[in-house]
């Protein structure tokens, strides 16, 4: 069944090129088309299109949908060219000629628009909620090990003296940011575009304010066109929020296989946790977080391809938009598996004690910048200090006291967690401000 038939055949090779992929992803949409046509339904009949008798059939016949949607018998067969004509089908077989009825008003334009706002409030929320599992595991972590000094880096030089308290609470508050982007996300899939139909609206007088409310969205799009074009837009928005999410967990793995060497030798995970090689019976390696990082930085190429998809179109539909969808569902999938990992392998990180006092002096000059700074703070003027202590090192007399002592916001001796907890509340509970 095809919503678009008209009674003439079409070449299979061109039905299995349009069709593409959509029958398996539109089963991800499946309760979500049915939420529309629900409340679609049920303005209808306000409208008078539909009597209440009719009314009572479709929401019936849709509910009874929804159950072997939940089930997990719903399918979507070859003969079927997406989720959008499965369900009429089926509406149509369980309860008659009403089921005929349900597309009155509307497109399949703005059936898939709907479907995937309504897809994408959902998703955020989800991601959100694995984001706050993570954040609440690392800032734990800040906490329990805040006195083990590590070495900072930067150019992957020893730089100055960082602490484990600093690193898990980093990325914690980095999370921050990324929950930010998730909010202007979900803050644009927030917004009706039912109604829009093919894209230029209806000539039937719809309710459109009356489905906004009955699907729960905040406002509408209300310009008919404008909906139409947030096809893509859309997309790209949640492409967006979760290529920062991605990038966090990619350079947190990056940082655990690198901690994890034994040049650096950090911070571990038990064996069973690892990896081995085939012909080297020592090596237990990462793998778990090289593959976090290179799916995550395949996420962060998602916004790229969803702008070369979507750039030079016109107003209104076009066929590319199809594409969107399958690279966005695994990427939200996968998005959502490599949070869940990650913080499994928190649960069982093992963090190395005393790593500064190795006897080498490897780490000697990581207090360089701490007594250019006693100096100051005893009177020499900072270029003065910084040569001394430069010369110093340069010809081997340096010898520096290692005690640490940083007291300003957010530094090794003030972490600031509850803070960083407090600005992640904010932001994560915006939706009840």
């Amino acid at each position: 069944m095809k919503l678009w038939d008209k009674g003439y055949g079409i070449d299979n090779i061109v039905e299995r090129f349009t069709a593409g992929n959509d029958r398996i992803l539109d089963l991800k949409l499946a309760k979500y088309d049915i939420r529309g046509s629900e409340a679609h339904a049920k303005m209808l009949n306000k409208i008078g299109i539909l009597t209440d008798d009719e009314l009572r059939k479709i929401l019936d016949g849709l509910s009874e949908i929804m159950e072997s949607v939940a089930s997990g018998g719903f399918t979507i067969e070859d003969k079927f060219e997406d989720v959008h004509s499965k369900i009429e089908f089926e509406l149509t077989e369980l309860i008659g000629e009403a089921g005929k009825k349900i597309h009155t008003a509307r497109s399949r334009n703005d059936q898939v628009l709907v479907d995937l706002h309504l897809y994408a409030k959902d998703e955020i929320l989800n991601i959100k909620g694995l984001i706050r599992i993570l954040f609440d595991a690392l800032m734990d972590l800040s906490e329990k090990h805040k006195s083990v000094l590590i070495p900072g880096y930067t150019h992957l030089q020893v730089a100055m003296p960082s602490s484990f308290g600093l690193w898990f609470a980093g990325y914690a508050e980095s999370l921050i940011d990324d929950i930010i982007l998730l909010n202007a996300a979900w803050k644009i899939s927030n917004q009706n575009p039912l109604g829009s139909a093919a894209g230029y609206g209806s000539s039937f007088p719809i309710d459109r304010n009356m489905t906004t409310e009955l699907l729960g969205f905040d406002t509408l799009k209300y310009n008919v066109v404008a909906a139409q074009m947030s096809r893509g837009k859309l997309e790209k928005a949640l492409a967006f929020a979760m290529a920062s999410v991605a990038g966090t967990l990619s350079k947190f793995s990056t940082d655990v296989c690198l901690y994890m060497s034994q040049n650096f030798n950090f911070l571990g995970f038990p064996k069973e946790l690892t990896t081995g090689s085939s012909i080297m019976p020592h090596k237990q390696n990462p793998d778990v977080f090289e593959l976090i990082r290179a799916r995550c930085n395949k996420i962060q190429n998602l916004p790229a391809e969803i702008m070369l998809i979507t750039s030079n179109l016109t107003s209104g539909y076009h066929r590319d938009f199809q594409l969107l969808k399958e690279n966005l569902m695994e990427a939200v999938d996968v998005l959502k598996d490599n949070l869940n990992v990650c913080c499994f392998m928190l649960g069982h990180i093992e963090i190395r004690q005393n790593i500064m006092d190795t006897g080498s002096g490897i780490y000697d000059c990581l207090y360089s910048v701490e007594e250019v700074n006693k100096l100051v703070m005893g009177g020499m003027p900072f270029r003065d200090a910084y040569g001394k202590v430069g010369k110093d090192i340069s010809e081997g007399r340096f010898a520096p006291d290692k005690r640490v002592n940083h007291t300003h916001a957010g530094s090794i001796g003030n972490l600031c967690s509850d803070e960083i907890r407090k600005k992640f509340d904010d932001n994560y509970d915006f939706l009840k401000k």
